[in-house]
């Protein structure tokens, strides 16, 4: 590239405590080019673009804007400066219409001081027309596709004079039409000189629209390339490439009878026509990127989410849709995704939260009894070696890693014949990875069918017995142990399986 670049990254660092999201990053973004950032979930990739957009300061490093170096105070430096970030589910003011959203808070005045409602219409209008979309400027944004609400966002950057268009995820909840006209927009801003950031975990897009790539994983830079000359598999194999051994205690196990069957279960929007069974003393992953549908089916199993058809057998005996009761009484537990969200009751102490799923084998008459309460959550605590002051301290005070274990021990108390744990290890540090795998293979060892959902591909290979994968909604592959290759799961989860 000729020139200095628009915006660049130079050895940049930054770390949240003792976790190094980034660690020594460099990328450049040239005018006129899109920029694809790739890597796996955790790779470093929100960081980075949070500080391209002024949200982080690095601990270390430079940011250069025009080759020479900058400070953002904050994301409105960043804005004026030129850079303007589109999020994958943009905030818009519903009640406005697409041209005051555009132009809120900077409106052209007349004379006489008034907002000048017409060349608020007009100046919009010119917008779409450089960007060759129709958009009606008078439009509420209330009832916009996800679609046309980013073309407002993008209509809103380029009013600025935005320099720099970060797009983090921006097809994720597009059709197909849909994302055709976001490239032909992408475009029209690369001819008009503007440098776009692209992040996608899906591969064809990078292919087809970016002319270079950086890939990050664990949040080091691996690699700033051409995509001419690159193949799919090179590209997985940069994003994935990592040591599986030290943090995955899995034991050998036999598998049993089956516990769970899924027969050609579809939520209509979310998943179709998905069969999968878990046999005792197996642990099954599902695997998938960000929007595949895991936890979706995860929740119609378990029954938070009715399924419009199929069915789910539990030791062969059918379960009704859309009740976790019954799920619960045939003997399924679910870890959520969220445990602070979904999990827990932050307000409550240690031991009430691990009494919360047996209130019914605590109740002494019309009371529930303390000290059978304060035995169980001790009981588990002991066995789940977790780390805490009082049992009666509040939940809010633990670790991630150890509300993580309280939140386990809540379901393991039930006594599950399946356990479905959604990203069991997301945000919790290495040494308590390695305790949730130790567990997670001992209950398997017990005879227990675990389903792990996981977006750690090390996690997912270093702990199932067999990978399901999913991709936009569907199952596209199977795949035993012995032949589970981070580009074989990679590849069938961005579409692309043999």
């Amino acid at each position: 590239m000729s020139g200095p670049p628009t915006l660049a990254l130079a050895n940049v660092s930054k770390s949240f405590g003792a976790v190094r999201a980034l660690r020594d990053v460099s990328l450049e973004l040239f005018p006129g080019e899109a920029h694809a950032l790739a890597g796996e979930n955790g790779a470093g990739k929100s960081t980075l673009v949070k500080t391209l957009a002024g949200v982080h300061r690095p601990d270390s490093g430079q940011v250069l804007l025009g080759g020479e170096p900058v400070t953002f105070a904050g994301p409105a430096d960043a804005q004026q400066a030129g850079v303007a970030v589109i999020y994958q589910e943009p905030t818009l003011f519903p009640d406005l219409s697409v041209a005051e959203n555009i132009f809120m808070g900077r409106q052209p005045r007349t004379t006489l001081g008034r907002i000048d409602r017409r060349a608020v219409r007009a100046q919009a209008g010119e917008l779409f027309d450089r960007l060759g979309v129709t958009l009606d400027p008078e439009q509420p944004a209330r009832g916009l596709s996800i679609a046309d609400q980013q073309l407002v966002e993008i209509a809103k950057a380029i009013s600025r004079d935005a320099r720099v268009l970060v797009m983090d995820e921006p097809t994720a909840a597009l059709s197909g039409n849909e994302v055709a006209r976001l490239f032909s927009v992408v475009e029209a801003l690369r001819e008009h000189g503007c440098a776009i950031l692209f992040i996608s975990h899906r591969l064809d897009e990078i292919f087809s629209l970016c002319q270079r790539v950086t890939t990050l994983r664990d949040g080091a830079w691996i690699a700033s390339e051409p995509v001419a000359g690159l193949t799919h598999d090179a590209l997985i194999r940069r994003m994935v490439g990592r040591d599986l051994d030290a943090l995955y205690p899995k034991q050998d196990t036999t598998a049993g009878d089956v516990a769970l069957q899924v027969e050609r279960l579809t939520r209509e929007g979310f998943f179709t026509d998905v069969s999968f069974q878990v046999r005792r003393g197996e642990i099954v992953a599902l695997a998938g990127l960000v929007g595949a549908g895991r936890s979706e089916v995860a929740r119609a199993v378990f029954g938070i989410d009715r399924w419009d058809a199929g069915s789910v057998t539990v030791a062969g005996l059918p379960l009704p849709a859309g009740s976790p009761t019954a799920a619960m009484s045939a003997g399924l537990a679910l870890v959520p995704e969220d445990r602070r969200q979904q999990g827990l009751v932050m307000e409550l102490s240690i031991e009430r939260n691990i009494g919360l799923t047996g209130l019914r084998t605590l109740r002494r008459g019309v009371t529930i009894s303390r000290t059978a309460e304060r035995d169980r959550a001790r009981d588990w605590a002991l066995r789940l070696q977790l780390r805490f002051a009082r049992l009666t301290d509040g939940v809010g005070v633990l670790s991630g890693g150890n509300q993580q274990k309280v939140v386990l021990a809540k379901w393991l108390a039930t006594e599950p014949s399946v356990l479905i744990v959604d990203e069991p290890t997301r945000g919790i540090d290495v040494g308590t990875k390695a305790e949730v795998h130790r567990l997670l293979s001992e209950l398997a060892g017990q005879g227990i069918a675990v389903l792990m959902i996981s977006s750690d591909l090390p996690e997912v290979l270093g702990m199932a017995d067999r990978v399901l994968v999913m991709h936009e909604g569907r199952l596209t592959a199977e795949i035993p142990r012995a032949e589970a290759t981070e580009e074989s799961v990679m590849s069938a989860a961005t579409g692309r399986a043999a």
